[in-house]
């Protein structure tokens, strides 16, 4: 079992930044991808940025492209979502996720990930 502990979210004004990250526990997570879902109230679970093992290759959803990062530190087990330039429509609780993906296997869809973190609150006033 992987256990995965998100932190870092809050309350930011438009504009601001925010530095999520999500610490993986029990099982290794050595050749996992992983990914950063969110989902607003109401709506549906959405994909926003995931990170190959390597590190070397990254996806992002086209309405964060630009203004959010993704990142990991094997060593540390951890993977970081930086968040700039965030907008009121980028409120929502934010969940890590992680699993090894397969080649050919969409990392955009929650399906894909066996492993989930509670969610962190993530609030961006006008």
């Amino acid at each position: 079992q992987v256990q995965l502990v998100e932190s870092g979210g809050g309350l930011v004004q438009a504009g601001g930044s925010l530095r999520l990250s999500c610490a993986a526990s029990g099982r290794t997570v050595s050749g996992y991808t992983m990914a950063w879902f969110r989902q607003a109230p109401g709506k549906e679970r959405d994909f926003v940025a995931a990170i190959m093992w390597s590190g070397g290759s990254t996806y992002y959803a086209d309405s964060v492209k630009g203004r959010f990062t993704i990142s990991r530190d094997n060593a540390k087990n951890t993977v970081y979502l930086q968040m700039n330039s965030l907008k009121p429509e980028d409120t929502a609780v934010y969940y890590c996720a992680a699993d090894r993906v397969p080649n050919g296997v969409r990392v955009t869809t929650t399906a894909t990930y066996d492993y989930w973190g509670q969610g962190t609150q993530v609030t961006v006033s006008s």
